[in-house]
């Protein structure tokens, strides 16, 4: 199988799927490879003691197309049901492989931003073909907003996963958050991501939309991206937070 050159091989686990998929996907015409993943986002932004904020709760589902690649091999009792239980192993490892890419989130409490313990709580779960991951990522220290704001993205700089928030209710959510707290979302224009991306594994854009395919950049170009680039951060959608 040939190796791509893409920042997503430290996944290095054959089943988590990343550096597979990666690997795999070398093959397809450079207009359409990037993204290779997409990820409809949850999250909620925790709160504890003195009104500080003490981290944030993703929860992410994974486009179809990937779910079924990653849980490969993993129906141990052969009941065509994957259980929790048996995704137990992969939801550990995937979100602990997510360290080298910040987990993908960025979150600023008052303009500073903020550093993260080791993930809690790692969970999978099939939904209507459907991977769902969801794992907390504790601050290494709780911080007080003051009247400052708090502000969390979730985005690949190198745009290797596209990530896009739901559309649900409850795709922005505070827990314990001090009374008068208020989240606002702001996402990307569609037309930005719709000519970026083109059609997903499903033929729709991450927002559930139909969208037309578009010619995208080459692969050499998304190949010469590193983690320290911010070229994924125009896909950003930001959950912003300000308290009375």
């Amino acid at each position: 199988m040939p190796t791509a050159s893409l920042t997503h091989v430290s996944l290095t686990h054959v089943l988590t799927g990343f550096a597979v998929l990666a690997a795999s996907l070398a093959l397809v015409p450079p207009a359409e490879a990037h993204p290779h993943v997409w990820v409809s986002t949850k999250a909620e932004i925790t709160y504890g003691e003195g009104g500080r904020v003490t981290g944030i709760r993703n929860a992410w589902t994974f486009d179809a197309s990937y779910s079924a690649f990653v849980v490969q091999g993993l129906d141990a009792n052969g009941d065509g049901v994957f259980s929790p239980e048996e995704l137990s192993s992969l939801a550990r490892e995937n979100t602990a492989n997510l360290v080298e890419f910040g987990y993908f989130t960025k979150l600023k409490v008052a303009g500073k931003e903020q550093l993260f313990a080791d993930p809690t709580e790692p969970r999978m779960a099939m939904e209507d073909g459907k991977l769902i991951m969801t794992f907390l990522l504790p601050l290494k220290t709780p911080v007080a907003p003051g009247r400052g704001v708090t502000a969390l993205e979730v985005y690949d700089p190198t745009y290797f996963v596209a990530f896009g928030l739901s559309d649900e209710a409850d795709a922005a959510r505070l827990t314990g958050a001090p009374t008068g707290c208020a989240a606002t979302v702001t996402r990307p224009k569609p037309e930005v991501v719709k000519a970026a991306e083109g059609k997903t594994p499903d033929g729709k854009t991450p927002d559930g939309k139909t969208a037309d395919a578009k010619p995208g950049l080459s692969e050499a170009f998304f190949e010469a991206l590193t983690a320290s680039a911010n070229y994924g951060s125009q896909f950003a959608n930001r959950i912003i937070v300000a308290c009375p």
